[in-house]
C-alpha cells in the first residue's frame, strides 16, 4: 500500500498511542465490538421556559423510559404501587428515602430487597454499554463495590457468600442509603446517553437558572438556541437592547425572582426611575400577567406596572437606535417612536395611521424621540454593568455558547428551534448581510458566527457591537431562523387597538411543512443539511402545537416533529397538554405526550408520575447499532486508520516499539 507523506505523518502520530501491531490490533478488536452494541438512547426536550420542576421530573424519568425499565425488570408479579414507589425513589432518592424508611417495620429486609431491585434495573440500563463505560459512570467513592454488584451472578454458589457479604457489610456499616442513592444516580445516567434541548430555556416560567444548573451537571447535553435564549445571551454580553428586552419579559410575567435572586441583579435604580416618572400615571394596562403560583399585593403590582412601562419605553428607544445603525435588518418603519405624531396622538404603522391607545411618553422628546434622558442613560449603564458582572449569569451563558448552536445534525436528525426561512414557492429565502447573500444552511451558519461575535469579539470592537445587535435581530428579525415570523408586534399590541396590526405572520416554512402533501419540503430541507433516507427527521419547537384543537405535532408526512407542546403553564390552556418530548432508542423514535405536572412535592409524596402517551414516529426494521450512528461512522474511520498502521508495521514503513 502506498502512502503520501501526509498520511505517513499521521500514522507516525498514531503510532505513539499504539506502538506495536498487538496494541493496534487490540484496539481494532475493542472498537469493532463497540460498533455492535445497541445505539444509545437520545432524549429530546424543547421550550422549557423556566418550568424547572416539570423539567426535572421529565429529566429524572427520561420521559418514562426508567419506569418502562422498572416494569420490565420487576414484571406484573410486583404490585404497581411498589413499582411506582421504586420509580419515585430513582427520580428523587434524597427526598424519597427518609419517607420510605420511616414506613418500614423491618428496615434491613427492605434495604436488601431495594438494593437487589436497583441492581437489576441498573444491569438492564447498562446492558447496551461496555463495562469500561459503566465503570466511568460510577462514583469513585464506591465504584469497586458497585461494579462488583452490577456484575454479580447470585446464582453462582461459589460466590454466594462473597456477594451476600458485600450487601450485609453495606447494611452493617450504615452505607445502605449512600449505595441506594448512588445506584439511582447511575440508573438515570445510563438510561439516556445524550440530552438534546431544542431551544427556549428562558422566560415566562419561574426559574430557568435552576434548569441551567441541572444541565451543567448533565453528562452529555447539547442545546439548539431559541429566540428566548439568544436575547439572554445578548443581555449577558452587555447589549442594552437585549437587557431591556429580557427585563420587559420578566416584568410582563411578574418574574423578578430570576433577575434579583437568581442572578443577583438589583432593580432599585429601575424602581426609582419608574416611581419618579410614572408613579402618578394610570398603569392598569401594564400590570403583569401573573403565574397562578405568584402572589402579589396591590402595591407590588402597581410598582411592577410602573417598572414595566419604564422598561418598555426605554426598550423602544434602544430598538430604534439598533434599527438605525443596521439597515441590513430591513426593519425600517418599526422604529415606532419616530413614527408617532405626539401632538395628534397617532402612529404610522404599515402605511396607515392609527390612534394611540395611550399618549403618555414623559421621557420622550418629540424632536429627538430615541434620545435617552440623563437618568435613563445612568440606568442603562448601571444595568449593563450588573448583567456583565453577574457571575452566575455569565457561567450559564458561557455554557450555552459551549454546548449550544443554531442547529445540530446528529444520527439522521436535524435539530433547530424555529424555522428554515423560505419563500411561498418553496425556495430558501435569501437575506443579505454585510454585502453577502445567505440562504438555507449557509444562513444558519452565518447566524451562528454572528451570535458568537456578540459575546466573544474583543470588548469595544465593531464586531462585538454588531454581533450584539445581531443577537437582538435573531430574537425578532423577520428572516431569523430562530424567530420565523414577520415581526414581534409588541408595540402594536400595547398601543394600537386594531387587531390586524397585532398579527405576527409565520414564515412560509410553517405552511409548506404542514400540508397533506408536504413531505417534499422536509426532504428538501434535510438534503440541504446533508441528510437523506427514511430514517431522517426534522425536530423543532418554538410554535406551541394546539393539540386541544386537533393539531398534529407530526407533520410533512412524518418527516418533521414539533415538540413544543406547552411546557410553560402559560400555554397549557392554548395547547391542552403540558409538553412533548422525544426518545430515540435502538428501536426507533417515539413521541411522548405529557399531561400537566402538579409539583415535585406531590410527585414524591404520592408517587405521582407525569401521565404520558407514547406514539411511534419511526420504527427501525432492525435494532439500531452503534455501527449505524454518526459515532459508528467515526469509529469505522478509526478502524481504517488502525488497519493502515498495522500494514505500515508489517511492511516495515514504520518500526514497532522495541523492534530495533
Amino acid at each position: 500500500m502506498n502512502y503520501t507523506e501526509e498520511e505517513l505523518r499521521y500514522l507516525r502520530v498514531l503510532s505513539q498511542q499504539f506502538p506495536t501491531i498487538a496494541a493496534a490490533a487490540s484496539e481494532i478488536i475493542r472498537i469493532e465490538a463497540i460498533t455492535r452494541l445497541p445505539k444509545g438512547t437520545e432524549h429530546f426536550m424543547s421550550d422549557l421556559h423556566g418550568e424547572n420542576e416539570a423539567f426535572l421530573h421529565i429529566l429524572n424519568s427520561a420521559s418514562g423510559v426508567i419506569r418502562e425499565k422498572i416494569d420490565q425488570v420487576l414484571g406484573e408479579d410486583v404490585p404497581a404501587a411498589e413499582r411506582a414507589e421504586l420509580a419515585t425513589l430513582v427520580y428523587y432518592p434524597v427526598q424519597k428515602l427518609p419517607e420510605l424508611k420511616a414506613a418500614q417495620q423491618d428496615l434491613g429486609a427492605w434495604y436488601r430487597k431495594t438494593l437487589l431491585r436497583l441492581i437489576e434495573v441498573c444491569r438492564l440500563v447498562s446492558s447496551k454499554h461496555t463495562r469500561a463505560h459503566v465503570r466511568r459512570c460510577l462514583p469513585k467513592s464506591c465504584a469497586y463495590i458497585l461494579d462488583e454488584l452490577l456484575h454479580a451472578h447470585f446464582e453462582d454458589h461459589d460466590k454466594d457468600l462473597y456477594y451476600g457479604q458485600i450487601i450485609e457489610s453495606i447494611l452493617r456499616y450504615d452505607r445502605a442509603d449512600a449505595y441506594i442513592t448512588r445506584f439511582c444516580q447511575v440508573i438515570k445516567h445510563l438510561a439516556v446517553d445524550t440530552l438534546h434541548i431544542i431551544g427556549d430555556l428562558f422566560d415566562r416560567g419561574p426559574r430557568p437558572d435552576l434548569i441551567l444548573d441541572q444541565l451543567m451537571a448533565h453528562h452529555d447535553v447539547d442545546i439548539q438556541w431559541g429566540n428566548h435564549d439568544v436575547v439572554w445571551m445578548g443581555a449577558a454580553a452587555g447589549s442594552p437592547v437585549c437587557i431591556f428586552t429580557v427585563l420587559k419579559t420578566s416584568l410582563a410575567y411578574g418574574n423578578l425572582d430570576l433577575i434579583e435572586t437568581g442572578y443577583g441583579i438589583s432593580l432599585r435604580g429601575l424602581e426609582r426611575l419608574a416611581s419618579s416618572v410614572y408613579g402618578g400615571e394610570q398603569a392598569e394596562r401594564w400590570v403583569p400577567h401573573l403565574d397562578p403560583r405568584v402572589h402579589e399585593n396591590a402595591a407590588a403590582q402597581r410598582r411592577n406596572a410602573g417598572m414595566h412601562k419604564a422598561v418598555t419605553l426605554l426598550l423602544f428607544k434602544l430598538e430604534a437606535q439598533v434599527i438605525a445603525r443596521n439597515p441590513d435588518f430591513g426593519m425600517q418603519g418599526r422604529d415606532y417612536l419616530n413614527q408617532i405624531d405626539y401632538a395628534a396622538g397617532t402612529v404610522r404603522c404599515g402605511g396607515k395611521v392609527y390612534p394611540l391607545l395611550e399618549n403618555e411618553f414623559p421621557t420622550v422628546d418629540p424632536a429627538d424621540p430615541t434620545a435617552l434622558t440623563a437618568e435613563e442613560q445612568e440606568l442603562v449603564d448601571g444595568l449593563v454593568r450588573a448583567f456583565t458582572q453577574s457571575e452566575r449569569l455569565q457561567r450559564h451563558i458561557r455554557f450555552l455558547y459551549a454546548r449550544g448552536a443554531v442547529y445540530k445534525v446528529m444520527n439522521g436528525n436535524l435539530l433547530f428551534h424555529g424555522a428554515v426561512p423560505m419563500t411561498e414557492d418553496g425556495a430558501f429565502a435569501e437575506e443579505t448581510f454585510e454585502g453577502r447573500t445567505y440562504s438555507g444552511r449557509a444562513l444558519f451558519d452565518y447566524c451562528d458566527r454572528r451570535a458568537r461575535d456578540g459575546y466573544f469579539a474583543p470588548v469595544g470592537s465593531h464586531a462585538r457591537q454588531a454581533g450584539q445587535d445581531f443577537l437582538w435581530y435573531l430574537w425578532c428579525g423577520s428572516l431569523s431562523p430562530i424567530f420565523g415570523r414577520s415581526a414581534m408586534t409588541t408595540f402594536e399590541r400595547l398601543y394600537i387597538a386594531d387587531p390586524a396590526t397585532h398579527a405576527e405572520i409565520k414564515n412560509p416554512y410553517y405552511r409548506l411543512v404542514s400540508g397533506p402533501d408536504s413531505a417534499w419540503a422536509a426532504v428538501r430541507i434535510l438534503a440541504e443539511f446533508g441528510l437523506e433516507g427514511e430514517n431522517c427527521h426534522i425536530l423543532n419547537g418554538h410554535v406551541p402545537v394546539r393539540a386541544v384543537e386537533g393539531e398534529d405535532p407530526v407533520k410533512a408526512g412524518g418527516r418533521l416533529v414539533v415538540i413544543d407542546g406547552g411546557f410553560c403553564r402559560a400555554y397549557h390552556r392554548r395547547t391542552g397538554i403540558a409538553g412533548y418530548t422525544l426518545v430515540y432508542s435502538s428501536h426507533g423514535l417515539t413521541l411522548r405526550t405529557h399531561q400537566p405536572f402538579e409539583s415535585t412535592a406531590a410527585a414524591i409524596r404520592d408517587d405521582e408520575d407525569i401521565v404520558s402517551k407514547t406514539r411511534a414516529i419511526y420504527t427501525a426494521p432492525r435494532r439500531i447499532l452503534v455501527l449505524d450512528t454518526d459515532e459508528g461512522r467515526e469509529l469505522q474511520k478509526m478502524i481504517g486508520d488502525l488497519r493502515r498502521l498495522v500494514d505500515a508495521y508489517r511492511t516495515g514503513l514504520l518500526p514497532q516499539e522495541n523492534s530495533l
